[in-house]
């Protein structure tokens, strides 16, 4: 398996794994009986702050999939992975940092951090489209 395919495959894990972990918090609350199964809000703004950015990260991931991910799929699709393989890992442990600290705080240090994460994971993008499209 190629690193691109790799990647893919763990930002895909990645996205799921953040999901599962929500689900099974708002389970238990349903579970508990502490909220109804329909009190929930997509942000999880009425439920804990470390809820509320479990929404966020998964979202982050989500929101950045057509980007990342698609350039990963272009790159697969068309046989042009030596593009994208030597950054594969690099992309996807950004987007693992990034989520991370996000769920971890939200003081301006962690903030800095979790941008600096996001700021690899653009630099990446815009040199796979640089090297796919225009080149």
């Amino acid at each position: 398996m190629s690193p691109s395919v790799l990647a893919i495959s763990i930002f895909i894990a990645w996205t799921l794994l953040l999901l599962l972990l929500m689900e099974t918090g708002r389970s238990f609350l349903v579970i508990g009986r502490k909220k109804q199964s329909n009190e929930f809000k997509p942000d999880n703004a009425n439920l804990s702050p470390f809820m509320q950015r479990l929404a966020r990260a998964h979202a982050n991931c989500l929101e950045g999939f057509p980007i990342f991910g698609g350039l990963l799929l272009v790159a697969i699709v068309t046989g042009r992975q030596d593009i994208t393989d030597p950054l594969a890992y690099l992309l996807v442990a950004a987007r693992i940092a990034q989520s991370t600290v996000h769920l971890i705080s939200l003081s301006v240090l962690a903030v800095n951090v979790r941008f600096a994460f996001f700021v690899v994971q653009i630099v990446i993008a815009i040199w796979w489209v640089w090297s796919l499209v225009v080149v």
